[in-house]
């Protein structure tokens, strides 16, 4: 078990078992470096599990990333060496945003998991809002289409009522000057009488004309608002709005929650501190730990590579000087050879 904590730490297993005091240490950060993979595969399978629906894709994607991720940390922690505070601090930071951006990624899905109860209650509002949403769109695509032919039956209306007030008033001005409440103030269906009951007579006359000519369209037009009632009607009726659940929704409902909650905002937050602090305290032990023996036994190794490596430059460099003298020398001496020939031939 310790050997594959040390394993998981990045670290040499055959320079940490010369190194006893530095054992604890890497322990810790194996094991560290372990759980964040397996909290990045829950989290995964979980997230591909809402999208997918399927466990076994569920699982063996949610593996894949948790090993993922264990390699990516595991490359992080070892490729860290100690040297200088600055140098180290300077190296650290494209390592602490990297830590930053995996245990966002990892926390997203947890969190979704953990408050699963008050999101599908906030998806249910938000499906509501849905319908509503929709509901409202068809309606204000019928009114307009009602409101053009309310205002047609309306100004028939209209039209139809002024001419009833036309009617009743003359019916009314015949009748006062019938029983001499008004008019001429005699009671006595004379000449003046008549003429208004004429006028009452004529307007009756003209407002039967005008019914029979403007109910059929009256009618029509009420034929009208029905059928775009019953038009909007079957729309709403045949709306389909498929129930959402995917990992967008669910963040926009997780979202909604925390503008709602003050609690829910800050278990979020700690959520996401709780895993950056996991997953960026191997890099902070590597920075705050003094160099020790494994430190120095690292630095040794790499060393001797170091030196071999510029010792076997260094003999290739001279291999290739001498190689060049010696071609120098021949060509020198052939030039010079050619020379001679030349002066004897002259």
């Amino acid at each position: 078990m310790r050997n594959f904590f040390w394993y998981c730490s990045g670290a040499d297993v055959n320079l940490l078992t010369q190194c006893p005091t530095d054992s604890s240490k890497y322990v810790g950060i194996g094991a560290t470096i372990i759980f964040t993979g397996l909290f990045a595969a829950f989290s995964a399978a979980y997230a591909f599990f809402t999208v997918f629906d399927h466990y076994f894709i569920a699982i063996g994607l949610g593996l894949l990333w948790g090993l993922m991720i264990f390699n990516l940390d595991r490359f992080i922690v070892s490729s860290m060496r100690k040297s200088k505070l600055k140098e180290e601090f300077l190296m650290a930071i494209p390592r602490l945003v990297l830590a930053l951006l995996i245990s966002i990624v990892i926390a997203k899905p947890l969190e979704l998991k953990i408050f699963e109860k008050e999101i599908n209650a906030e998806l249910g509002v938000m499906q509501a809002e849905m319908v509503a949403a929709e509901k409202k769109k068809i309606i204000t695509q019928f009114s307009q289409q009602k409101e053009s032919v309310s205002k047609e039956l309306n100004s028939i209306k209209n039209e139809i009522a002024l001419k009833e007030k036309e009617r009743n008033e003359l019916r009314e001005l015949a009748r006062r000057e019938a029983d001499g409440t008004g008019g001429t103030m005699k009671r006595n269906p004379g000449p003046i009488y008549k003429i208004k009951k004429a006028n009452a007579d004529q307007s009756e006359k003209e407002l039967q004309q005008l019914l029979a000519q403007n109910n059929p369209i009256i009618q029509n037009k009420i034929s009208q608002l029905n059928q775009l009632d019953s038009l909007q009607a079957a729309e709403i009726s045949a709306l389909n709005i498929k129930d959402i659940g995917g990992p967008a929704a669910r963040l926009e409902a997780l979202d909604r929650l925390a503008d709602k909650s003050t609690a829910i905002w800050w278990a979020n937050a700690f959520i996401v501190f709780l895993f950056i602090a996991i997953e960026t305290s191997p890099i902070f032990v590597k920075l705050i730990s003094k160099k020790g023996p494994y430190d120095y036994l690292l630095f040794n190794e790499e060393y001797k590579f170091k030196t071999e490596a510029y010792q076997y430059r260094a003999s290739t460099h001279d291999s290739i000087k001498k190689a060049a003298d010696n071609l120098a020398d021949k060509e020198k001496k052939y030039l010079k050879s050619r020379l001679d020939i030349d002066l004897e031939d002259s």
